[in-house]
C-alpha cells in the first residue's frame, strides 16, 4: 500500500524532479563540500549547530557568487 507522498508524486511526477532541483541540491552540494555523508558530532544538539555552520557557508558562497564580494561588504556596511 502506498503512502500518501507515494500517491500524490505517483499522479505528479514533475513535483519531485522540482523537488529534486531545489532542495536537495544544497545538501548534496553540502555533503561534497564536507567530504563525507555523516556528521561527526554525534548528538542533536551538535550535529545541529555543525548543520547551521553548513549552511551559513553555503549561503555565503552563494551570495558571493551572485551579488560578488565588493556588493555584499557594501551591503554589510548600510
Amino acid at each position: 500500500m502506498l503512502g500518501r507522498s507515494e500517491r500524490r508524486l505517483d499522479l505528479e511526477p514533475e513535483r519531485m524532479r522540482v523537488h529534486r532541483c531545489t532542495a536537495e541540491h544544497p545538501f548534496g552540494a553540502l555533503k561534497s563540500w564536507v567530504g563525507h555523508t555523516h556528521f561527526p558530532m554525534t548528538t542533536k544538539r551538535h550535529v545541529s549547530t555543525e548543520m547551521g555552520l553548513h549552511v551559513l557557508a553555503y549561503d555565503l558562497k552563494r551570495v558571493i557568487n551572485i551579488v560578488g564580494t565588493t556588493r555584499l561588504i557594501e551591503a554589510m556596511r548600510a
